[in-house]
């Protein structure tokens, strides 16, 4: 049990980056402790850290992710159907992620390739929300109980979330012109170590180079949030004893368009300041599955119906995620 302590505070908070960047403030004359110093080694330090995790996971991911391409992927939920083919679609969301807006071209194709609209829905929430790299990262910030609960409610909440469109009975609300595309079937193509390294070394690059501006933006809002704003101010208006805490935080995730790296560094900093678990989780789960952007574009394959209905299934959900977490605080510490 040591160990693991160890190993989870070496390799995944990486304290002793966050010795070494406060000794190197020390060595430059600024008191990491302080306000001005604080801030600068928690953007430094933070920033690090994301960037050298964020590499290495989502390489060893990609790696994964090179043997579930589309096509396979498809071919293994065709044959399936009811509650097992929503739980395969979700279990198959978190081996392939993808970004919510990247994760519409694939509700396309499988919908054209006549897989049931509630397994497609299952795979569109989950392949955002969950994921290895995030349950990692979210074991490096909080600890391992909350990433796994992290990752077990997020596939719930794609399975129910899924299980429910589908019993609605509502294929007659996604354009035609997705129902009518033809699907090609094509055989996936077998790679060698060589051509699967390569892949997951520009999944790495091109991840990167999406992400870094909304990583950098999260860990200056988190350096912020942690050395400038009173904890009393935080508390009143998002305090886990305020009942409108995890809707508030909800609605104020749709707008954002960024990746769940990009919001731990808030995340972060709001628990410390006081605000509740369940309130900065349902934010990030909110940005990963409803950004505006990916609503923006689900808008142009499916009618307002079902739109509506996926957007309240979703928000209804990940609001009780949220309050079950706050309620259930004292078994996350």
């Amino acid at each position: 049990m040591e160990l693991l302590r160890w190993l989870n505070e070496q390799l995944l908070r990486m304290q002793w980056l966050s010795d070494l960047v406060a000794w190197l403030l020390g060595r430059a004359g600024m008191d990491a402790t302080g306000r001005v110093g604080g801030t600068v080694h928690f953007f430094i330090y933070d920033t690090i850290k994301i960037f050298l995790l964020l590499a290495v996971l989502i390489f060893a991911v990609s790696w994964i992710q090179s043997h579930f391409p589309p096509e396979r992927t498809r071919r293994i939920l065709g044959g399936m159907r009811g509650l097992k083919a929503n739980t395969v679609g979700a279990l198959l969301g978190t081996v392939t992620p993808f970004c919510s807006c990247s994760s519409i071209p694939l509700f396309i194709g499988f919908t054209s390739a006549g897989l049931p609209l509630g397994v497609t829905f299952s795979f569109l929430i989950s392949s955002p929300l969950v994921d290895l790299a995030s349950m990692i990262l979210l074991a490096g910030v909080f600890n391992w109980t909350v990433a796994i609960s992290y990752v077990v409610v997020g596939i719930v909440l794609a399975v129910a979330g899924g299980t429910l469109i589908g019993a609605l009975r509502m294929e007659a609300q996604v354009a035609e012109f997705v129902t009518r595309a033809p699907a090609l079937d094509v055989a996936p193509q077998a790679l060698s170590r060589r051509e699967r390294a390569a892949y997951a070394r520009d999944q790495v690059l091109e991840i990167v180079r999406r992400v870094w501006p909304y990583i950098l933006i999260g860990v200056g809002v988190g350096a912020a949030i942690h050395n400038w704003i009173p904890q009393d101010a935080i508390t009143a208006l998002l305090g886990q004893d305020k009942w409108w805490a995890v809707p508030v935080a909800v609605l104020a995730g749709v707008p954002v368009y960024a990746d769940i790296f990009g919001t731990l560094p808030i995340a972060e900093a709001l628990v410390a300041k006081g605000v509740g678990l369940g309130t900065v989780l349902a934010f990030m789960m909110a940005v990963t599955a409803l950004s505006l952007p990916s609503l923006i574009m689900l808008k142009r394959v499916v009618k307002a119906r079902l739109l509506a209905t996926f957007f309240a299934i979703v928000v209804a959900g990940i609001v009780v995620i949220g309050l079950l977490f706050n309620a259930t605080a004292f078994l996350f510490t």
